[in-house]
């Protein structure tokens, strides 16, 4: 069947009926005693970009990194702070003072053992602009860091900034990096997690080995290798012939046939991460609202994700988490309206046949591409001529992500359950993740509002009007929530312990495999 006649017919809706977690034969929900040894090979979807935690952007590299680097706090299944490098945190009632008691004899991968020296190291470099760090925003209001004894950090802001402790829950901005391994961390991540950086051969593998002196004990595993595999099928073709132990990302057409298999493990986990449409703002039609809004209204999102990711996901006029008070639930998508999109676009100057867009789509994520080809059909509808430009990850982030030399896109995040980190670093106008140009005052305003709100209801509400304001303009199409898939060997135990509770990070601590 042709692609535009799957999506003139199809009717499917996918709503509650979005998996929510594992889906394992019943002869491994009676597991043996976990056992020590063994190297799991892990076919990754996707590529390390860059090894310095500070600096990486990259859910990819996050995900690798995740489990070299330890943080101050950290985050339960709930998404509530709770201690991670420390044992206990305070914060003054007045929110400027926050006292850290750290963990007596953590381990650093290089034998030495983290004191506070090496938390004040680590947030001074994180907000050193000289450092190139995608979260250094999270500590323009820390004023001073203090270090009283060696198992004491006390932080004074300068002003209140209530996501604090939440921002510092995500690895780069809370990691704890050795006293002066900042210039080796690009080549030579070293942590107090609980494996050790071995060797990265650039765009093909990453080796990990045991910490032995890991805080919260070692690890299972002797070692982990990321196999960095981003062709699906061919990373499939690797679990089936058990080359791979696990992989993550199971090919969207082929996740029903996976969980039918009884010789295989299958995760399902919602959400994995939100994808939208991106325009760039410094193009000129797109300065222009009405061009952005008509292009929102030239897309059937459920349609479109039906065809694209072949149902795993659910459509949503919002990216917070579904499960976070920030939600607005009073969005909905925008319903497809070719004929009103065409009068839009006459309106603003622009009538049938004259504009000409190249819409740049990497190859990483297979499903953008297909993406891409179906919104082909739908703007020759309404009068747009879109063309398409594949790219490599690596030039769509210099291109796109960096030199911001496009006119449209499409992107996902992944990690960003806290409003703070999604809504400030994506849609602000000083954002480390605004590649999109975006400069809405009332954007700026709200974020930062938010950033002295303190009480969590109220802050909410905020979040909730940047959210109504991100649709009203139409600053991106947001599109859907993808589903999170893991397909494994039956010999890897512990699967139900590895995706971390921001539903992208994988954690190997608990991992074990079955002789």
């Amino acid at each position: 069947m042709k692609r535009r006649d799957f999506l003139r017919n199809t009717t499917a809706v996918l709503g509650s009926g979005v998996l929510m977690s594992a889906s394992l034969p019943s002869a491994l929900l009676a597991q043996d005693a976990p056992v020590t040894g063994g190297t799991l090979i892990w076919g990754h979807s996707e590529t390390t970009q860059n090894l310095d935690m500070h600096q990486t952007g990259t859910a990819s590299s996050g995900r690798v990194l995740q489990n070299i680097h330890s943080s101050i706090v950290t985050v339960d299944k709930d998404l509530n702070v709770i201690p991670g490098l420390c044992e206990s945190f305070e914060v003054a009632p007045d929110g400027l003072t926050y006292t850290f008691k750290l963990r007596a004899g953590v381990k650093f991968h290089n034998g030495t053992t983290m004191t506070s020296a090496d938390v004040k190291y680590s947030f001074e470099r994180c907000k050193d602009p000289a450092t190139g760090a995608v979260n250094f925003e999270v500590f323009n209001n820390v004023a001073a860091i203090e270090t009283p004894d060696d198992l004491t950090v006390v932080i004074k802001m300068s002003a209140v900034n209530a996501p604090f402790l939440s921002r510092l829950a995500e690895n780069g901005a809370g990691v704890v990096m050795p006293v002066d391994s900042g210039p080796t961390q690009g080549t030579n991540p070293m942590g107090a997690g609980p494996f050790k950086f071995v060797s990265y051969e650039v765009g093909t593998v990453v080796k990990m080995a045991r910490h032995d002196d890991y805080w919260d004990g070692p690890s299972y595993l002797d070692a982990v290798e990321a196999r960095e595999i981003t062709e699906p099928t061919t990373r499939l073709t690797g679990l089936r012939t058990g080359e791979l132990h696990m992989i993550n990302d199971i090919p969207l057409d082929r996740v029903g046939e996976l969980q039918a298999d009884a010789g295989l493990q299958v995760k399902t986990w919602f959400p994995l991460n939100f994808d939208f449409v991106n325009l760039n703002h410094t193009f000129e039609p797109f300065k222009d609202k009405r061009v952005r809004v008509a292009f929102d209204m030239i897309i059937d999102k459920e349609a479109l994700m039906e065809g694209a990711l072949w149902g795993q996901g659910a459509t949503t006029a919002s990216p917070s988490f579904p499960t976070s008070a920030a939600y607005n639930k009073g969005l909905k998508p925008r319903a497809q309206d070719i004929e009103g999109a065409k009068a839009l676009l006459a309106e603003a100057g622009y009538p049938e046949g004259s504009l000409n867009i190249v819409f740049k789509a990497t190859t990483n994520y297979p499903y953008h591409i297909e993406t891409a080809q179906i919104l082909v059909e739908w703007f020759k509808m309404a009068g747009v001529n879109l063309t398409i430009e594949q790219l490599t990850w690596a030039d769509w982030l210099s291109q796109c992500w960096v030199d911001k030399d496009y006119q449209m896109t499409m992107m996902n995040f992944f990690t960003l359950w806290e409003s703070d980190f999604l809504y400030f670093s994506v849609w602000n106008s000083t954002g480390a993740f605004n590649y999109r140009a975006i400069n809405d005052p009332i954007i700026d305003d709200l974020t930062a509002k938010a950033r002295i709100t303190v009480d969590d209801a109220e802050r909410a509400k905020i979040y909730q009007a940047v959210q109504q304001q991100i649709w009203d303009e139409s600053h991106d199409i947001v599109l859907w929530f993808r589903n999170g898939t893991i397909g494994a060997l039956p010999a890897v135990m512990g699967l139900d312990t590895v995706v971390h509770p921001n539903g992208s990070n994988l954690n190997f601590h608990k991992v074990w495999l079955k002789a």
